[in-house]
């Protein structure tokens, strides 16, 4: 990395992250392998290892990318965004992640996420 890492886009980074890690867990049966953010030059968001199968591993990286590359400041959230990034494949993919994790996050006492899934 070339740029400072803001706490906003650790944030960010983090939630997507563990998201699409939980998404993975529950969905995915392939072979999974350890991803590091600390490796990707994005330190301190998580402090273990998240194993994923390929297809969440390259979805997250993309995602990665997305995010550090946003121009808007403050960022809005995604799906209320005027400048849609994502390509639709990618867009399609983290809307089925973001609604699976949240709901199950929500059903199993995070009732904080509440507030921000109904945004």
């Amino acid at each position: 990395m070339t740029r400072k890492i803001s706490k906003k886009e650790k944030a960010d980074i983090g939630i997507l992250a563990k998201f699409i890690a939980l998404f993975c867990r529950e969905k995915h049966e392939a072979r999974k392998e350890a991803f590091s953010l600390e490796k990707m030059g994005i330190p301190g968001v998580t402090k273990t290892a998240l194993w994923l199968c390929p297809e969440c591993r390259s979805l997250l990286k993309y995602g990665l990318t997305m995010r550090l590359m946003c121009p808007h400041d403050p960022k809005p959230m995604c799906k209320k965004c005027d400048t849609q990034c994502y390509r639709p494949e990618y867009r399609e993919s983290v809307r089925e992640v973001m609604r699976f994790s949240g709901i199950y996050l929500v059903k199993r006492g995070r009732l904080d996420l509440l507030f921000h899934y109904l945004k």
